[in-house]
């Protein structure tokens, strides 16, 4: 387990990898901050501009193209495969820089007392691409990415 910011990630098993992150949000907000495009944009690419198309729906997709400050552009994409708003959220997760590595990722967002906790399981089908993941600046990208969402939030409270 490693900590870096608000962020904590875990390696549960040989095929997964566990983010978990607190917010002083409520659940309704956090969940609509990961679902419409409108939000997204604002703090999913670590603050960078980013291209946003999603249908969000059971058998819908998303595509994201992240603009990173040293020219290059990041494009991620995935299908939504269930659905329990505000609770829960099951999607693919594809870097297109590597095509064919789709990962299952599990979003479970819980509040109390107005806070809203997000945990994110994704499931890679090899210890390699789990390893891949982590070994890739993964674990900065996300802290990066929800420490701009922790701040966006404060814009909207």
């Amino acid at each position: 387990m490693s900590q870096l910011s608000d962020l904590v990630v875990e390696l549960p098993s040989d095929h997964e990898i566990t983010l978990t992150r607190a917010f002083d949000a409520p659940r309704d907000l956090v969940f609509a901050a990961h679902t419409r495009a409108e939000h997204l944009k604002r703090w999913w690419g670590r603050g960078n501009p980013l291209d946003v198309e999603i249908d969000f729906r059971v058998g819908g997709r998303y595509r994201f193209v992240e603009h990173a400050p040293d020219g290059n552009s990041y494009g991620f994409r995935g299908e939504f495969r269930e659905i329990e708003e505000p609770e829960r959220i099951v999607q693919t997760f594809e870097y297109e820089g590597m095509p064919g590595h789709v990962a299952v990722e599990t979003l479970v967002f819980t509040e109390q007392d107005g806070r809203t906790v997000v945990t994110g399981t994704t499931r890679f089908d090899t210890k390699q691409e789990r390893d891949g993941m982590v070994s890739s600046g993964m674990e900065q990208g996300a802290a990066e990415s929800y420490n701009a969402l922790a701040e966006y939030l404060k814009t909207l409270a």
